[in-house]
C-alpha cells in the first residue's frame, strides 16, 4: 500500500468516525454538546490533515474529491478555532460527510 493509499484509508475512517458521532444527534444536541462538537471536530481535522498529506499526483486521478475544501476546513479549525461556527461544522456533518465517504471509498485502492 502506497503512502497516498494509506490517507484514503485514515481519511475514510475518520469521516465514518464523525458518521457514527453524530448518529442520533439533532442540531440542538450538538450546538449544546460540546464533547460532541469536539469530537466530530477532531475527526474532521484528522480528514484534513490526511488530505492535506496526499500527493498532488493521487489528488489529481481523484477529482471526485473536494481536496481544496477538506483541507480548507482543516484550516479553519485549526488555525481559526474562535471563529468556528458550529452552524457549518453541522452543515459539513449532514451535508458533506456521506458523499465524502462514496467518493474516498472510490478513490481507495481496491
Amino acid at each position: 500500500m502506497s503512502k497516498d493509499e494509506g490517507w484514503i484509508l485514515d481519511m475514510i475512517l475518520a469521516a465514518r468516525k464523525v458518521r457514527e458521532f453524530a448518529k442520533g444527534v439533532s442540531w440542538e444536541s450538538f450546538r449544546t454538546d460540546e464533547i460532541i462538537q469536539n469530537a466530530i471536530m477532531h475527526q474532521i481535522q484528522i480528514i484534513g490533515e490526511a488530505a492535506r498529506s496526499v500527493s498532488e499526483e493521487y489528488r489529481l486521478t481523484r477529482p471526485l474529491v473536494p481536496w481544496t475544501q477538506i483541507v480548507g476546513m482543516r484550516h479553519k479549525l485549526v488555525h481559526h478555532y474562535f471563529q468556528i461556527l458550529p452552524e457549518r461544522v453541522w452543515e459539513v456533518v449532514e451535508k458533506d460527510i456521506d458523499p465524502l465517504i462514496d467518493a474516498l471509498e472510490a478513490a481507495a485502492p481496491k
